[in-house]
């Protein structure tokens, strides 16, 4: 027996300065534009360390962080499995 809650996991939710984003296109050079739920359209960079480890498509829900110095631009941080983000959605932290 086990105390599983319906198979609810702990997910990394976004610090003070991460957004949730969906992935809505391959830019090509380590780039993706993503939609924020703040509303803003964003030109994001994938970093080395996530690049050949972490496969990024389009349509995946992403934490990014935007740049203080250009907000029209923002870095990956994580990207969250499929299951993950339909938990997100159904706790209603994004839509």
């Amino acid at each position: 027996m086990s105390d599983d809650d319906g198979g609810r996991k702990n997910l990394r939710m976004p610090d003070e300065d991460e957004v949730f984003a969906e992935v809505t296109d391959m830019l090509g050079a380590n780039r993706v534009r993503v939609r924020c739920a703040d509303g803003q359209e964003r030109t994001a960079r994938i970093p080395g360390r996530m690049q050949k480890r972490i496969w990024i498509r389009e349509g995946d829900i992403v934490l990014v962080e935007p740049w203080d110095w250009q907000d029209e631009k923002a870095d990956v941080v994580w990207r969250y499995e499929k299951a993950d983000a339909d938990q997100l959605r159904e706790e209603g932290h994004i839509e």
